[in-house]
């Protein structure tokens, strides 16, 4: 089950974006752009966050955030930062930025 509160302050980071929906997904709560899934409580705990593939070995070296792994493989483009990491208020409103940006860089899903 995912975090309840993490979605509240996900939610309340993207209620006046426009095109984004709410889903539920592998357990977790992912928030969509146009189809695109750009963040979500995960239901493994803390946040799976989208982002450009070409910056995920950057900022996995340089923040709290890990590849999440499917079946053992990493795969790039998707972080994951645990909920310990976002508890100070300012830290989750840019990665909920990040992901929305490249959600919205995507072509829209129909």
């Amino acid at each position: 089950m995912y975090d309840e509160q993490l979605a509240d302050r996900i939610r309340a980071l993207v209620a006046d974006e426009p095109g984004v929906t709410e889903k539920k997904m592998f357990g977790g709560l992912a928030f969509l752009v146009n189809g695109n899934m750009a963040v979500a409580a995960s239901g493994q705990g803390g946040l799976l966050v989208r982002v450009d593939p070409a910056e995920s070995a950057e900022l996995v070296a340089t923040t709290a955030a890990s590849e999440m792994e499917m079946r053992g493989k990493k795969m790039a483009g998707w972080l994951r930062l645990e909920s310990a990491a976002l508890e100070p208020e300012d830290e989750l409103a840019p990665w909920v930025a990040r992901g929305l940006a490249f959600a919205r860089s995507l072509p829209p899903k129909r």
